[in-house]
């Protein structure tokens, strides 16, 4: 099936190459399952470091942008993960759907190898492998530090002026603060008790109501109360008893944030040209192992996806004539285990020193010749591959001449 915009005139060999019906046809076809699959893989990769997020920036006081930016710079590192995933899911579907409903057979009648119809598919891999390398070599780096950076800061910047109801907040060392009721975005207290220590002195405050703003030095927050009474205790053995309509008071919070470290103190915050300066360069900061592993292994992994699609195109036809289709299962158990091979292989180049050619690019041929073995395999059981009937039909072929 080709394309009707493609000018007849063209050489065949440059026809074959351009993407014609079949391949616009499938890659819409895969395009709404890759996108729900990619969100779908995304929210649950996300979910659990979320959850973690809400703990930390709760306990420290953090705010919503905070957390906002946080994620934003979780997004990248997940997105690498997520892309292969999305991508064998989306291809298997199609092509089992295709299946199901007799559209592969139906190709396969016209002479359409199981090969080609991988073509668009394949193609999407190599697009795809060129975002991942993008992802895992530049991008991850910076996101990586930017995460730690601000997990690190707001970890450290103090107490927020956002208080919760019924939850005992220290401020500073010498100050604790409480309220019944929070309103506002835990600015607006009511029924508000205050306790103040210092050397031979205590203070107890209660107030009806009370406003939490932070003044223009950050490290200063402001707390306005009403309606309330000061208890002050001294050494002396007399405490004296005040009531107040409104009274302000200024305490500084716990501030212990210093300047984060620069980039590059990990490999994993390394890009791929700074990765390969430092292993020519010998840098002392960091092990050469350490760095030859991280670059062997961004590398294997990103140069794995183009044979993803052959995998699931091969899984994806199997058993066709039954309900209940493993393919899928033994597709995401492959990408699993290819995963934590290559970590394995990462590890051992890192810590023992081994090469990298046996410990991570030995099961990178691996999984790709698997890949690839299965698809030439499947291919040429349907009978009707176009490049195994050649093949075939080649070695039959009479020899011509004298004999």
């Amino acid at each position: 099936m080709r394309a009707s915009l493609i000018p007849p005139s063209w050489p065949p060999s440059v026809r074959r190459i351009l993407p014609g019906t079949l391949d616009r046809y499938l890659i819409a076809q895969m395009l709404p399952p890759f996108s729900i699959s990619l969100g779908v893989v995304m929210t649950a990769l996300l979910l659990e470091r979320l959850l973690v997020l809400f703990d930390v920036l709760a306990a420290d006081g953090g705010t919503l942008k905070v957390f906002a930016g946080l994620l934003a710079d979780l997004v990248p590192h997940y997105l690498g993960l997520a892309l292969p995933a999305a991508i064998c899911v989306s291809v298997f579907s199609v092509v089992r759907r295709m299946s199901q409903n007799n559209e592969i057979d139906a190709l396969m009648a016209g002479g359409t190898s199981l090969l080609r119809i991988a073509r668009p598919f394949v193609a999407s891999g190599l697009a795809l492998a060129a975002i991942s390398f993008a992802l895992y070599g530049f991008i991850q780096p910076y996101a990586r530090y930017d995460f730690r950076q601000a997990l690190y800061l707001a970890s450290h910047a103090g107490w927020a002026p956002h208080l919760q109801s019924r939850m005992f907040a220290t401020p500073s060392g010498t100050l604790m603060l409480t309220a019944d009721q929070v309103e506002g975005a835990g600015t607006r207290l009511f029924h508000v008790f205050l306790r103040e220590r210092s050397p031979g002195l205590e203070r107890d405050i209660t107030a009806a109501a009370g406003r939490l703003l932070m003044t223009g030095d950050n490290d200063v927050v402001r707390l306005d109360l009403a309606h309330g009474i000061i208890v002050t205790d001294r050494d002396d053995g007399r405490p004296t008893l005040t009531l107040f309509d409104s009274t302000t008071r200024l305490f500084r919070t716990r501030n212990t944030a210093r300047a984060f470290r620069p980039r590059g103190n990990d490999e994993r915050e390394l890009t791929v040209p700074e990765l390969r300066r430092a292993i020519r360069g010998h840098d002392p900061a960091i092990r050469r192992s350490h760095l030859l592993a991280e670059l062997h292994f961004r590398l294997a992994r990103a140069m794995a996806i183009p044979f993803i699609p052959l995998l699931a195109c091969a899984l994806a036809g199997l058993a066709k004539r039954q309900r209940q289709n493993l393919g899928l299962a033994i597709a995401a158990v492959s990408l699993v285990g290819f995963d934590h091979a290559l970590q394995l292989g990462q590890s051992l180049v890192a810590s023992r020193g081994l090469s990298p050619w046996p410990a991570i690019w030995g099961p990178y041929a691996l999984f790709c010749c698997a890949c690839t073995w299965l698809a030439l395999r499947r291919a040429g059981s349907a009978g009707a591959g176009q490049a195994w009937i050649w093949a075939w039909t080649w070695r039959r072929r009479p020899a011509t001449g004298p004999s």
